[in-house]
């Protein structure tokens, strides 16, 4: 339903479904972007936060897969459309962060230090090893 109500407002959305910085790499590399992403935003379950330490829990955050959230990127004035499409859809969208010039997915923590993930996700054409 969320899609739906996006369809004017959206400039690009994607399922997570191989982890989000993979499928947030294959939007940036599809619209000639990057993104800047800020990890202290990301939405974490009571559950994921009872589990495991913030290392862990960012590593699950960014490379887990099989969510089926939707990802999307609207323009900085979008904000009261977002909001009226969620609320109409029942479900809490999170921004995260902001598109940018570049040509990939960068991580920041709240200090503004880069993170580097050691894996960025599901590869479907990784050679097996």
């Amino acid at each position: 339903a969320l899609g739906r109500a996006l369809g004017g407002v959206a400039a690009a959305a994607i399922d997570v479904s191989d982890g989000l910085l993979a499928d947030l790499d294959h939007v940036c590399a599809a619209s000639g972007v990057g993104m800047r992403i800020a990890l202290d935003a990301l939405p974490a379950s009571d559950a994921l936060l009872a589990a495991c330490d913030a290392a862990a829990r960012t590593g699950f955050q960014t490379g887990g897969g099989d969510d089926y959230e939707l990802a999307f990127t609207t323009p900085p004035d979008a904000d009261a459309a977002v909001r009226a499409a969620a609320l109409g859809a029942g479900v809490a969208v999170t921004r995260i962060g902001e598109v940018v010039t570049g040509e990939r997915v960068r991580l920041f923590d709240d200090s503004g230090r880069e993170w580097m993930p050691t894996a960025r996700g599901y590869a479907h054409f990784a050679a097996n090893d």
